[in-house]
């Protein structure tokens, strides 16, 4: 009998095992978010502050919710714009993130701005960042992102240019 019931068991172990691995597969491919080219602007000594770039694509509506990084005490999503030939920045709570549609990140819109620095950051420094994206079913989706400083200069990088 033992046999038995060891034999039984042990199938439906492997049973439960192989149908909890492809609901671990499913559910990973449920909210995919791809982070493209992502850079922060490079400071010179004793600078507070510098902004992170990227561009950003989510499989379904999502929103970027927030950036983090240790290398600064405060980061914030701002947007960049004109109104009456007024350049206005500031923060917003959140981006849009519509479903397949790539949203920049870049000096001329929204951006992340990285405030109070631990310290200068270098050309050729990676920086962690990391993204919190919520889907319109509300499952958070959380994206860790080492982006490469670039001089202040080097807009090879920005919108497709080169010099």
């Amino acid at each position: 009998m033992n046999t038995v019931f060891a034999a039984v068991s042990r199938s439906l172990v492997s049973r439960t095992l192989g149908v909890a691995l492809l609901a671990g597969v499913s559910l990973s491919a449920v909210a995919q978010t791809r982070v493209e080219d992502p850079w922060v602007r490079a400071t010179v000594a004793g600078q507070p502050s510098s902004g992170a770039f990227m561009r950003i694509t989510a499989d379904t509506d999502s929103t970027l919710l927030s950036v983090t990084s240790p290398v600064a005490k405060d980061v914030q999503i701002h947007e960049m714009s004109m109104t009456n030939d007024v350049m206005r920045m500031g923060p917003v709570d959140a981006v849009p993130l519509p479903a397949g549609k790539t949203v920049a990140l870049d000096p001329d819109g929204y951006h992340v701005m990285l405030m109070g620095l631990n310290g200068q950051i270098k050309e050729g420094d990676q920086v962690p960042l990391t993204l919190t994206v919520k889907n319109a079913k509300g499952e958070t989706e959380v994206l860790n992102v080492s982006a490469p400083a670039r001089a202040a200069m080097d807009m090879s990088h920005d919108h497709g240019m080169t010099h």
